[in-house]
């Protein structure tokens, strides 16, 4: 079951980390420089591509790692695997949370502008920076989480 599980955690956690540095290398770095109906725009058509993606890779990944730390837990020669998807899990469950409570509001607060009509205190309530010191905080946390599964698969080997 090992042999299965291990390349799809992976592979989900491998994926949406691709596609989280992508964004932040890409798509995030230029909204910075939209002005707001661009912005606006950019995001109502984004949003509905990476939400559900992201988070079913996510989700995917944080259940494999759990079931692969479970499951390898005190068998012979596998020291360290078990912690190794442990922590990928936690990280990946940090990320899920910040999402939820940080990214998330963000997204469905700009999706609900028009672009047409900006708000008057635009200019103090334009989240971009914010949005984007998150995001840079998930695809570390992504990326650490890929690292501490390739680390623990190595030990499986």
């Amino acid at each position: 079951m090992i042999r299965a599980l291990v390349p799809l955690a992976l592979l989900a956690n491998g994926i949406a980390a691709g596609v989280m540095l992508g964004n932040a290398i890409g798509l995030a770095a230029h909204a910075l420089r939209l002005p707001y109906a661009g912005y606006v725009d950019l995001i109502k058509f984004m949003w509905p591509r990476y939400d559900p993606f992201l988070p079913i890779t996510n989700v995917l990944g944080f259940g494999l790692d759990v079931a692969i730390a479970v499951t390898v837990h005190g068998e012979r020669g596998t020291t360290g695997a078990s912690g190794l998807f442990g922590l990928a899990a936690a990280l990946l469950a940090v990320l899920m949370a910040i999402s939820l409570l940080k990214n998330v509001p963000i997204n469905k607060y700009v999706t609900a502008l028009d672009p047409a009509s900006p708000p008057d205190d635009w200019p103090e309530r334009d989240p971009r920076a914010s949005w984007k010191n998150w995001n840079n905080v998930r695809v570390v946390l992504s990326m650490a989480a890929l690292i501490a599964n390739l680390a623990g698969a190595a030990v499986l080997l």
